[in-house]
């Protein structure tokens, strides 16, 4: 299995991106997710939607829109609640946790396979086949 986080942007105009495509992808659709995380004193939360692995093929993508939010618990937005209408229409949950800034691992990479170690840990992910 191949799991890769594919990043859309920070949030911005992406986050329509992001929308669209769990609503086109709806049946395949695993998980919604958003991970808060703080950056130069900032609260930020990343959006992520996680997609059922293709077939054939076994490969899963996470899109992603990295730390661009603000953190709805400590800044309400209208980003995130367009998230949380997706989450309605899709009848899921969003899944949220704290995880470390990006900016701390000397490459990107290196950090999505830090986010991908504790989604498979949290058996958010299925393990590597």
């Amino acid at each position: 299995m191949i799991q890769r986080f594919i990043e859309l942007g920070e949030g911005y105009s992406d986050i329509y991106e992001l929308i669209e495509i769990g609503r086109a992808n709806k049946h395949r659709v695993a998980r919604l997710m958003a991970l808060h995380t703080k950056i130069n004193g900032q609260e930020r939360t990343s959006l992520i939607i996680i997609l059922q692995p293709t077939d054939p093929g076994n490969f899963q993508p996470l899109y992603i829109c990295r730390e661009g939010i603000p953190n709805p618990h400590f800044t309400p937005n209208k980003r995130f609640d367009m998230f949380k209408v997706l989450a309605e229409e899709l009848d899921k949950n969003i899944i949220e946790f704290d995880v470390k800034p990006s900016d701390i691992f000397p490459e990107t990479t290196l950090y999505y396979n830090h986010i991908i170690g504790i989604l498979r840990m949290n058996r958010y992910l299925p393990p590597l086949s």
